[in-house]
């Protein structure tokens, strides 16, 4: 994983992190569902954001390098896993 952006990363997963503990006390306090839908559906939003950070930086730095590098054993691993991930969220 390249170190490009980790702060804005971090802080954005701390900021996650803050609003999945806000969803646990809305349901200890029973407040209306729709509100928690809404937190919840605003943390899966945040989530896919830095999901695809992640995705982008791996692009541009592990596949870029595995391309570079002319090692196609290394190529294929990278995209291998690119594969399965893919179809991990397909499921």
């Amino acid at each position: 994983m390249t170190t490009k952006s980790p702060e804005k990363k971090i802080n954005r997963l701390k900021r996650i992190e803050g609003q999945v503990r806000g969803i646990a006390k809305m349901v200890e306090e029973d407040r209306y569902c729709i509100d928690i839908l809404h937190q919840i559906q605003a943390v899966r939003s945040a989530i896919t954001k830095v999901e695809s950070a992640v995705l982008k930086d791996h692009a541009a730095c592990c596949v870029a390098e595995a391309i570079a590098s002319g090692d196609e054993a290394e190529q294929n691993e990278k995209f291998s896993e690119l594969i399965d991930l893919f179809e991990k969220v397909q499921r």
